[in-house]
């Protein structure tokens, strides 16, 4: 891999610099595939030597919170060496494909003991960025003695640098811009080769106000790079997005094209856009992930790809 360098980008106006492909810490977390200790431990040290020191990091995510502390503590990488982003869940109990039962708890308290525990899982004494996490409500989290607030009051001690949301709703993300109080946000699911919407609206508001932003599902879980999708979900489960990522996928393999490197230079064009986290598994598929990052793609290749109306 010395002969790769990952791009970086400038995260908005956190000023953070971070590799346009975070590394998203589920990939490690057993939510796709077990991975031991000692097998997380190298990973994340591999990451870090190859330029991706950038690990995203929810409670939801299996037990990758554990795992990435462990590593931390056990000195496999120093603190300062690595990008921490991580969540706030408005439910007590976050699990993956879910975030625990009950109603949310929206409230300050709620948020600054969910940081201060994880904080103690990672064995470190700040986040660099923290995001609260798939809200139900934005409104709730904005209030007087909401989330966003616990999020401020945990930034004034220290124990975070840099705030904002992790979700999908278009009209939360603009209030959430609009509001004056957030330095970056994660996106989901809009920007990558089978829809674009967050140009529309979501990227414009974002540039004016130079906050930092991450584009995940890049690779909509694996359906955008080149693997059938029937790896992923069997083919009597499909709708319409795996029907048309099949379709990309054999018209990239008819004419020698990679479709990882499609998917991942389309979404680093966007220059708007910072990073594009991906969920890693192992070495193998890390280095992938570096490789396409680091490809070339024309504009004719692109020019006929998006002319083919897959």
């Amino acid at each position: 891999m010395s002969d790769l360098q990952v791009p970086r980008r400038r995260w908005g106006k956190t000023e953070l610099s971070i590799p346009v492909i975070p590394f998203g810490t589920q990939g490690f977390g057993n939510n796709f595939g077990p991975v031991t200790d000692d097998e997380a431990a190298d990973l994340i040290r591999f990451a870090v030597d190859i330029g991706v020191n950038h690990f995203d990091c929810a409670r939801c995510y299996g037990d990758s919170l554990r795992k990435l502390g462990l590593a931390i503590k056990q000195g496999v990488v120093e603190r300062d060496e690595i990008i921490i982003s991580g969540r706030v869940c408005c439910h007590s109990a976050a699990k993956w494909g879910g975030y625990g039962d009950g109603d949310p708890d929206y409230s300050t308290g709620h948020a600054l003991a969910d940081i201060e525990d994880q904080l103690e899982i990672l064995g470190i004494d700040h986040f660099d960025v923290l995001f609260i996490h798939d809200p139900w409500s934005i409104e709730a989290t904005l209030a007087t003695g909401g989330t966003l607030e616990g999020l401020e009051k945990a930034r004034e001690r220290g124990w975070v640098n840099f705030i904002g949301y992790g979700m999908r709703p278009h009209d939360f993300h603009l209030a959430q811009i609009e509001s004056g109080r957030t330095d970056c946000f994660l996106c989901f699911g809009d920007h990558n080769l089978l829809r674009q919407t967050i140009s529309e609206d979501i990227l414009p508001a974002a540039a004016e106000r130079d906050l930092g932003v991450m584009n995940g599902w890049s690779i909509m879980r694996g359906f955008l790079t080149g693997v059938p999708v029937e790896n992923f979900v069997p083919r009597d489960r499909w709708r319409e997005d795996h029907e048309r990522a099949e379709n990309m996928r054999l018209w990239c393999e008819e004419r020698g094209h990679n479709l990882l490197d499609l998917t991942l230079q389309f979404s680093i064009r966007e220059s708007r856009i910072h990073g594009n986290p991906l969920g890693s598994l192992n070495k193998e598929q890390l280095e992938a992930n570096v490789r396409a990052a680091c490809a070339t793609v024309s504009d004719e290749v692109f020019e006929e790809f998006f002319a083919a109306g897959l």
